[in-house]
């Protein structure tokens, strides 16, 4: 079984790297863009001409690998943006911790390339204002292309031991969300790399998502929505699978057992057979399990700041 990364990139992915050998000529702010590719290829090129108009210092466009790609060709059209490929399979939000490893700015925006295909609009205005948040990630309203909104709040829940989430269209600026739809959003580079970024031992991508920003909030971080903050899908909206499995597991270990105690956070011992009963696994590999995370836990422990109880149940007081 894989032991839960400790450090920010602990696993090591085969990539190869194309372009990023030309300055931008036109930086306006602090800020590095990563893009994570969705598209088709004919639509690649508008996505970098938009990019590079708006003033990103750094742009980074990570990809699984596939010799289908016209990604050389963009390199030598584009060579402002660097290229990473994965030839490792991958999630996205392993190659959100790619790109992250490039990036030397203060700030970093991380998007899926089907959010600046077109209306994209980024300026140091809205770029101002979003720093004076000062928090880990600033969440923006998502559009679909018809210029509708959608669901981008979101509230945890948890009802008789059951982790949940509560989806909602009100936006008020500066509320509280556990996370980011679709990863979308304006992150702190150094608070990205102290959380320790996307955990690669959690397979899923939702739960793998979910385990980062929840980390985030039992370590003192903070996530909020920003009512200037808008981008507008170009097609289709993404959905995620929610399946309870092995990565759900993975998850409910790291930031639900967890309690907070004085100054740090621990998971009790006694808390194996409440695990045990809930996870549906034999008794050796929920014990492996269960240590692995209580290890984990142990060496991060005076990073937490709070537990999922208390988070959850001060929510509604504190995220309006």
């Amino acid at each position: 079984m894989s032991t839960i990364p400790s450090t920010f990139n602990q696993r090591q992915i085969n990539k190869t790297i194309l372009g990023g050998v030309q300055e931008n000529t036109k930086v306006l702010f602090p800020v590095s863009c990563i893009v994570i590719k969705r598209t088709i290829n004919q639509y690649r090129g508008r996505v970098f001409k938009n990019l590079l108009a708006v003033g990103f210092e750094k742009i980074i466009s990570v990809e699984q690998f596939s010799p289908n790609f016209n990604t050389e060709q963009l390199s030598q059209e584009f060579p402002e943006v660097k290229f990473l490929s994965a030839h490792d399979k991958v999630s996205d939000g392993e190659l959100v911790n790619l790109g992250m490893e490039e990036v030397t700015t203060p700030y970093v925006l991380v998007l899926h390339d089907d959010l600046c295909i077109q209306d994209f609009k980024f300026s140091p205005q809205l770029v101002k204002k979003l720093i004076e948040f000062d928090i880990f990630c600033v969440c923006p309203r998502l559009m679909t292309s018809e210029r509708q909104g959608f669901p981008v709040r979101f509230t945890p829940k948890i009802d008789d031991f059951v982790f949940g989430v509560e989806s909602s269209l009100a936006i008020v600026d500066r509320a509280w969300t556990l996370y980011p739809y679709d990863m979308a959003g304006f992150y702190n580079t150094d608070k990205f790399k102290f959380l320790g970024g996307f955990d690669y031992t959690i397979v899923s991508p939702y739960w793998q998502k979910v385990d980062l920003f929840l980390r985030s909030w039992l370590w003192g971080e903070k996530i909020l929505l920003s009512s200037a903050f808008s981008l507008t899908y170009f097609e289709d909206i993404p959905s995620a699978d929610q399946t309870s499995d092995i990565s759900y597991l993975k998850f409910y270990l790291k930031n639900l057992l967890p309690v907070f105690r004085n100054d740090h956070g621990e998971i009790p011992a006694s808390a194996f057979f409440s695990f045990k009963s809930r996870s549906q696994c034999g008794v050796a590999e929920a014990l492996s399990l269960f240590n692995n995370a209580k290890g984990w836990v142990k060496l991060n422990r005076y990073r937490f700041k709070t537990d999922a109880a208390d988070l959850v149940q001060n929510w509604d007081k504190e995220g309006d």
